[in-house]
Order: structure tokens, then C-alpha cells, then sequence
């Protein structure tokens, strides 16, 4: 009696194997070896970080501009307040020129009446990144024309 080859119906011990499994098999993974594969991910979140650092950057440069902005706009109207002011007397000109620079985020550091000229000097404090703050300083002379 004959014995049916078992290889031929898909039973023995090469029935398990799968196409992919055979050595001459064509490989999905362009025959790279395990050790290289995901090297695409660490580039992309070492990209990521990179985007994420200069996004960072950028916004702390921002920030240091802007607050240098309201410093200067802060400065000019306090002196301007406070040359308004400056026929009523040293505490009343440089309280008006306090007030005004309060009211536009910054604090009145330095105030001086020479004549009817106010010479004011403004600090804005600005947090460019977690923990750390720092201060934009601007200075400012408003008076009468002289000609």
C-alpha cells in the first residue's frame, strides 16, 4: 500500500512554514536588519525637539521685544502726564506720571522735574520662559517746546 506524500497536502513539518519564512522569500522590509529599523522615529522626534526648541526661543525673543515696547509707550505717556502736570509742583507731576505708567503695565522707577521738563524712567517686568523673569527699563523727556 502506498503512503500519500503528506508534504504535498500541506501536513508534515513544512506545513507551518509561511511564505515569508522561506529564505528566497521576498522581504516587505527592504531587507533591512532589526537593528535599523526605527531609526525614522528617533529622527522625527529629534526633529520635533529641535521645532519645539527654536519655537521656544522665538517666543522668549517675543516676549523681550514687546515688553521693551510697552516699556518705551509706558515712559513716553508718564512723561507726558507729568509735563502736563509739572506747574503744580515735583509730587504732583510725578504722581500723575506714576499713575499713567501703572496703568500700561509698568512700574515708575525714576522721576525728575527739571524746570517744566519731566524725565521719567519705566521698568516692565516680562517672564520670557517658566521661572524666569526679567525687567525692560525705558526713559523719556517730554516738556515744552523750546525753539
Amino acid at each position: 500500500m502506498r503512503h500519500p506524500d503528506t508534504r504535498s497536502r500541506g501536513h508534515g513539518p513544512d506545513a507551518e512554514r509561511h511564505d515569508g519564512d522561506r529564505p528566497d522569500a521576498e522581504r516587505h522590509d527592504g531587507g533591512r536588519p532589526d537593528a535599523e529599523r526605527g531609526g525614522a522615529t528617533v529622527l522625527l522626534l529629534a526633529l520635533g525637539l529641535v521645532f519645539v526648541l527654536v519655537g521656544t526661543f522665538g517666543a522668549a525673543v517675543t516676549a523681550a521685544g514687546m515688553a521693551a515696547q510697552r516699556a518705551a509707550v509706558a515712559a513716553d505717556l508718564g512723561a507726558l502726564a507729568g509735563a502736563a502736570r509739572a506747574l503744580d509742583g515735583d509730587a504732583v507731576a510725578c504722581a500723575s506720571a506714576a499713575d499713567i505708567a501703572h496703568r500700561n503695565a509698568g512700574r515708575l522707577i525714576d522721576c525728575l522735574l527739571d524746570g517744566l521738563d519731566v524725565l521719567v524712567t519705566v521698568e516692565v517686568a516680562f517672564t520670557p520662559l517658566p521661572g524666569v523673569t526679567r525687567v525692560a527699563a525705558s526713559t523719556a523727556r517730554a516738556g515744552p517746546v523750546r525753539g
